[in-house]
This record gives C-alpha cells, sequence and structure tokens, in this order.
C-alpha cells in the first residue's frame, strides 16, 4: 500500500515537474535570443546602412525601405580608395602574420611543452609578462626601430614585423601539447624520429583545432588592425583597407551623397572575409581525441 501511493504521488508531481523544466528552458531560449539579436542589430544597421541611397537617422531609417536601398555607395568607396588594392593589402599583411604566428607558435609551444631545456621556466614566465603589456605601450620604440633603425616603412615587412609572435598563440599551442601523452612521443623518438619530424608529423596534426583557433584569432587582430598601418605606410598603394577607409573619411566625405553609406559599406567589405572564415572553420572548433595513438 504505501509503494502504490508513492507512485500514486510521484505519478501527480511529475507533469508539474515536466511543465516547469519546459518553462524554463522556453525562459532561457528567449534570453538567448534577445542576446542573439542584440549583438546582431549593429551588423544589421551596418548592412543596411551601406546599402542605403539617402541616410535616413528615423526609427525608419532601421526598416529595408525598397525606394531607398541602392549599390552605388559600394561603387563610390571602390572609385576613391581602390577596394581590391586596399583588400590585396590586408590580406598580404594577414597572410604573413598568421603565417608567422603558426610557425613560431608551433616551435615555441612544443619546446615548452615537450622538451626540456634549461631557463624553460623562465621563458614562459617572459611569454606570460607580455601578455600584460600592452601593445600600445611598446608602439614608439617599435616605430623607431621599424622605420629608422631598419628603413622599413611603406614595407609589408614593416607591417608584419611588430606581429610575427602573438604569445597567445603560444599559451594555446603550449596547453594542447600539454594535453598529448609523453608516451607518443617516446614512442617516435625510440623509431628514430627527430624532434621537427614528430612535430610536423605526429604533434601538429594531433592539435587541428589549436591551429584553427590560433589561425581565427590571429586573423582578426592584423585584419582588423589599423593604427600601426597608418604609422608605417604612407604610401596610398601600400595601406591596408581600414587606413583607406579612414583616409577616405576624411577627404571625400563632403563630396558624396551619402558618406556614411559609403563608409559603412567599405566597412561591410572589411568584415564579410572575418565572417566567411568564422562559418567555415566554426565545425572544426571539436576536442581533439589526443588519447587515441595510447594502447591501452
Amino acid at each position: 500500500m504505501a509503494s502504490l501511493a508513492s507512485r500514486t504521488r510521484h505519478a501527480k508531481e511529475q507533469p508539474r515537474s515536466v511543465g516547469g523544466s519546459r518553462a524554463l528552458a522556453a525562459l532561457r531560449f528567449a534570453a538567448l535570443g534577445l542576446g542573439a539579436l542584440a549583438a546582431l542589430v549593429p551588423f544589421y544597421y551596418m548592412v543596411l546602412g551601406a546599402l542605403q541611397r539617402q541616410r535616413d537617422t528615423t526609427l525608419f531609417g532601421l526598416l529595408p525601405l525598397p525606394g531607398n536601398l541602392t549599390l552605388d555607395n559600394f561603387v563610390e568607396v571602390n572609385e576613391s580608395i581602390n577596394l581590391f588594392r586596399s583588400l590585396l593589402n590586408s590580406l598580404i599583411m594577414t597572410a604573413g602574420v598568421v603565417g608567422c604566428t603558426l610557425v613560431f607558435g608551433l616551435l615555441v609551444g612544443y619546446a615548452l611543452s615537450v622538451l626540456q631545456f634549461r631557463g624553460q621556466g623562465l621563458v614562459f614566465a617572459l611569454v606570460l609578462l607580455v601578455q600584460a603589456i600592452p601593445f600600445q605601450l611598446l608602439m614608439i620604440p617599435l616605430y623607431v626601430m621599424v622605420v629608422r633603425y631598419f628603413n622599413l616603412a611603406d614595407s609589408y615587412l614593416g607591417m608584419i614585423l611588430p606581429f610575427a609572435i602573438n604569445s597567445v598563440a603560444v599559451l594555446i599551442f603550449r596547453q594542447y601539447f600539454l594535453q598529448i601523452p609523453k608516451e607518443i612521443f617516446d614512442a617516435a623518438r625510440i623509431d628514430g624520429a627527430g624532434e621537427l619530424r614528430i612535430l610536423r608529423s605526429i604533434a601538429v596534426p594531433l592539435v587541428r583545432p589549436a591551429v584553427l583557433t590560433a589561425m581565427l584569432v590571429t586573423f582578426i587582430g592584423p585584419w582588423n588592425e589599423f593604427l600601426w598601418p597608418f604609422l608605417v605606410t604612407k604610401d596610398a598603394n601600400l595601406q591596408t583597407l581600414a587606413v583607406s577607409l579612414a583616409n577616405f573619411s576624411q577627404s571625400n566625405g563632403s563630396f558624396l551623397a551619402n558618406p556614411m553609406g559609403a563608409v559603412l559599406a567599405g566597412a561591410c567589405v572589411l568584415a564579410v572575409p572575418v565572417v566567411v572564415l568564422f562559418l567555415v572553420f566554426q565545425r572544426h572548433f571539436t576536442s581533439a581525441n589526443l588519447g587515441s595513438a595510447v594502447k591501452g
């Protein structure tokens, strides 16, 4: 009788708990939806402003009115700053930074996590110390070194060199390499593989999510970088898209029907590669099976 009464009471309470969990799930979904909507509003405004023939600062300006939509802003900004050339400059700078970051980041991260050498702790402490120093604090001495000592003004190397080593990427690779069982490296050494062969053939394939993460994090920084390319490049043919857009808004803003729309059009072009890169690589950001090569 006691068990029968307990089951009856449990059956009466179960619908209430199911209903409460559904209501809580609905509230969470609504909160996440509002947060996602708030995050997408600036992007929506950027795209809509780039397509507007005349800028509308009223509430109706947030609506895509067919009579006020045009692609003339993209044409005007392209005629003024040569979007293709500016995009190519941004791509060259970003590709150089990403390539250097991956090469040096993998080498340093592997050395700090797998190898044993004197001063290893000091090197790791210096890597952490770099995180506490803002780049703006180093900009003046870097400018003097790159422009006056190395004579790298108005060159791609001068734009790439200060960002060639990314301490964040070093930390990412180090933490991933630490998760790989040591037995894998020991077995490769017994088979006669050198450290570079181990890094290239064993370690890197096992930390592919870290490589993709470092690529995306590194890509966003130099692609959107404005201040450093603005300092070291005075030649318009070498300026990145962010710098070209800033110069365009200052020099040509008063001669266009919708200068803000032209600037937003350039901002859309600047944002497209980052969005595409994230959409392409986001499905690869999964944890690797780092212990799959260990028997038992």
